[in-house]
């Protein structure tokens, strides 16, 4: 069996992505890492470059500034990386997610003993959303909690919507759940990258006149929306020590402080003592 890792990537650098760690949690997985980098000028690929490591394969790309719907050029790339894969099976991260070591062989004995079995599309991961800083992850809707990311290869599987997930010819997947975890790291950067990654990310879904009028015109992000938080009690991956321990801001969480309407706590208590969460999006069709 082969194993491929796919992934995308644009100036990482400049927005501060775990790209690097994210690559380094993926390839103890895999006979091989496929990646997309983007015309980027901040040295992206330099520092791909810099691993030297021999399972990369990095496919240059040029992005389509034109689509700027739905976030549509984030799965455009990610099919451009999923097009060159070569493994009966492909594992795939963004370039703020990352595999916990702890993961590794529940995921290879998955992939040898269910996998197998002709009808399994693809494996679900549990998510971890990290928001603010390296101590607390999201706890409520917001958050969604699992996503495809390990996929049959050569089935016609394509990347779905904004990149969240994958459908075959515009169906689900047919899927196993896995005991396993991504480490979503996307909202931990200091308040100041966050805000220039945000006046850039939105660009992807919306005009430049809907950034203006809603995204906040200040120098640096402002990490009291977050919602309801909990804080983190287990282990980062090995990978993301470093940027755990130099982390150079700030972030405070007082519970005291969260407002929750009716509304919202009638649906946390539903999904706290039945664990059902009420109109839960699942972009996947569990076996």
């Amino acid at each position: 069996m082969r194993v491929s890792g796919f992934t995308f990537v644009r100036n990482g650098i400049r927005f501060d992505y775990p790209f690097i760690e994210s690559l380094r949690s993926l390839l103890p997985l895999c006979d091989e890492v496929v990646v997309a980098v983007g015309n980027s000028d901040d040295g992206t690929r330099e520092r791909l470059l810099e691993l030297h490591e021999p399972k990369l394969r990095l496919i240059d790309t040029t992005w389509d500034e034109s689509l700027r719907v739905g976030g549509r050029i984030l799965a455009q790339q990610t099919d451009v990386a999923l097009n060159e894969v070569t493994g009966d099976w492909a594992i795939y991260l963004q370039g703020d997610e990352v595999l916990h070591e702890k993961d590794y062989d529940i995921i290879r004995a998955a992939l040898a003993s269910e996998g197998a079995a002709p009808e399994v599309e693809g494996f679900l991961l549990r998510y971890l959303h990290f928001y603010g800083g390296h101590s607390y992850i999201g706890d409520s809707r917001r958050w969604y909690r699992r996503e495809v990311r390990i996929i049959r290869n050569g089935i016609g599987v394509r990347s779905w919507g904004d990149a969240q997930g994958f459908r075959i010819k515009g169906r689900k997947l047919r899927v196993r759940p896995l005991d396993a975890d991504v480490y979503h790291y996307g909202w931990v950067k200091p308040p100041a990258v966050q805000q220039l990654k945000q006046r850039s990310f939105n660009k992807l879904w919306h005009s430049d006149e809907w950034v203006a009028r809603n995204v906040a015109p200040t120098a640096e992000y402002d990490y009291a929306r977050g919602g309801k938080l909990k804080r983190f009690e287990g282990t980062h991956p090995s990978v993301m020590r470093e940027r755990v321990v130099g982390q150079s801001w700030t972030f405070t969480y007082d519970p005291k402080r969260l407002r929750l309407s009716p509304r919202e706590r009638f649906l946390e208590l539903i999904e706290r003592t039945t664990g059902w969460r009420i109109g839960e999006y699942r972009n996947y069709e569990l076996l």
